[in-house]
């Protein structure tokens, strides 16, 4: 799992371009919206991407990404649990 962990914190940094950022900045267990990470709704659209091009899993509907992307070792759970590729 951690080594999950690390690829979707390396990912994450590519896909949102956060280029003052390292995989060590980012804590996997801390909130990605809001006060954690402080992502928005643009970075959400990336994420959903992110997880539809590197693990094949598509979202029903945004309720159920919502859940996911509470924080990096959640997206970890439900890659590991639901992945297509």
């Amino acid at each position: 799992m951690e080594e999950l962990i690390e690829e979707l914190k390396k990912e994450i940094i590519e896909a949102l371009n956060l280029e003052d950022m390292t995989p060590d900045d980012i804590d996997a267990d801390a909130p990605l919206f809001g006060e954690g990470l402080g992502l928005d709704s643009i970075d959400a659209l990336e994420l959903i991407v992110l997880m539809e091009k590197h693990y094949g899993i598509r979202f029903a509907n945004a309720a159920d990404g919502k859940k996911v992307f509470t924080s990096v070792r959640h997206m970890a759970e439900y890659v590991s649990k639901n992945r297509k590729k």
